[in-house]
């Protein structure tokens, strides 16, 4: 019991790391820009980049953790994720931020989709409650992020320091984890079979089912990627100030984190995750509606949270509960991340790039509108002739 709570314990402190170098950026993006002379396309950068890495270097991460196994790879990257925030410190230039957000993209990259192989390896019966577990842990991360990085750019009097003061935190959980989990890696926690299929695991790219899933997140990834980096600006459009509308961002973020505590718990009563998905969806869908009619944006910003915090974590455990052991349910996530975070980095770069052209934010609304309408096509898609696994 001990050991696993150890295992717990370095699982959240990893993952808070997952957003906050995305995170931070977004409440600083008007001064940032002004400071290093950005437009919005290509300061939409500075999220897509990461993401994209998430979607490039996902594969990688699963040979090498064939290879080194799952737990010395979340170590290692843990410190490139470190690394590439402390760059921040320095920056003086564009070109140096966008180095930082690829370097961050990698080590992300290596974190994310073998998360899903290291739960169905070490708790098997307890699936969606860690998988919650872990969507708490990055909500967190991405919330906390997101209200204090004002505070300590005007604590600091740098931008700077408000962006890259999150590798601490960093390099910290690299510590934990090594301390905790890295006895756990060694041959001796694991069984021959696993051993003998270390070498093997292969992305399914010929697998339909697969691909649909991928699909399904890469949507949803399209629309929280464009929220994270758009929203405050969005707001600040229609007229509202900086301060409520990073208010607006925390909140979208921190309304996820209690939809991830009760969703386990509503999935154990009604286990359809076609319904729950469906549902969140036509949640950001009445969100988008309020905000293009400039309703007040907290009650669309607490839509956009329900339905983000929902679709991320059913979309997280669709792999789990299509495979039958860690290595598939290694590839089938890596897969889904991969080539999902391609797809989902498309979604901040068309934001900038249509309020550049049209210098609004209205047609990109609409266009998120219908990748809902794509998404939930996809989703029923996804969830066809599935069956839940008896531990939900």
């Amino acid at each position: 019991m001990r050991k696993k709570m150890f295992l717990i314990i370095a699982l959240f402190v990893a993952t808070l790391n997952l957003r906050p170098a995305i995170n931070s950026i977004s409440p600083l993006l008007d001064t940032i820009r002004e400071d290093l002379g950005m437009s919005a396309a290509l300061a939409s950068l500075l999220t897509s980049i990461p993401v994209l890495c998430m979607g490039v270097f996902s594969p990688f991460a699963v040979k090498a953790s064939g290879r080194w196994g799952i737990e010395r790879i979340i170590g290692y990257s843990l410190i490139v994720v470190g690394i590439g925030i402390a760059t921040r410190l320095f920056t003086q230039s564009t070109s140096v931020l966008l180095l930082s957000a690829l370097i961050v993209g990698i080590g992300i990259a290596s974190i994310g989709p073998l998360t899903s192989g290291f739960i169905k390896k070490y708790f098997p019966d307890h699936v969606p409650s860690m998988i919650a577990l872990y969507s708490i842990a990055i909500t967190v991360g991405a919330a906390v992020s997101s209200m204090v990085s004002i505070p300590l750019k005007t604590y600091f009097n740098s931008w700077q320091i408000a962006v890259g003061g999150w590798a601490v935190i960093a390099f910290v959980a690299a510590i934990i984890w090594w301390i905790m989990v890295k006895p756990r890696s060694e041959s001796a926690n694991a069984n021959v079979s696993e051993i003998k299929e270390r070498p093997i695991i292969k992305l399914p790219w010929g697998n339909r089912s697969a691909w649909t899933l991928t699909l399904s997140f890469g949507l949803m990834a399209m629309l929280f990627y464009s929220f994270t980096a758009w929203l405050p600006l969005m707001i600040q459009e229609m007229g509202y100030s900086k301060s409520y509308a990073t208010l607006c961002l925390t909140i979208f973020v921190v309304i996820q984190i209690p939809i991830s505590f009760v969703l386990p718990v509503l999935l154990k009563n009604f286990p359809s995750r076609r319904v729950w998905m469906v549902g969140e969806s036509l949640f950001m869908i009445v969100g988008l509606i309020l905000l293009m009619m400039n309703f007040i944006p907290m009650v669309s910003v607490v839509l956009f949270g329900v339905g983000a915090g929902g679709l991320f974590t059913l979309n997280l455990m669709l792999p789990i509960d299509s495979t039958t052991n860690v290595n598939d349910a290694t590839s089938w996530s890596a897969m889904q991340q991969s080539a999902g975070y391609v797809i989902g980095a498309l979604g901040p770069i068309l934001l900038g790039w249509i309020h550049d052209a049209s210098n609004s934010f209205t047609p990109a609304m609409i266009g998120m509108i219908v990748i809902i309408i794509l998404m939930i096509m996809t989703q029923i898609a996804a969830t066809r002739r599935k069956k839940v696994m008896e531990s939900v």
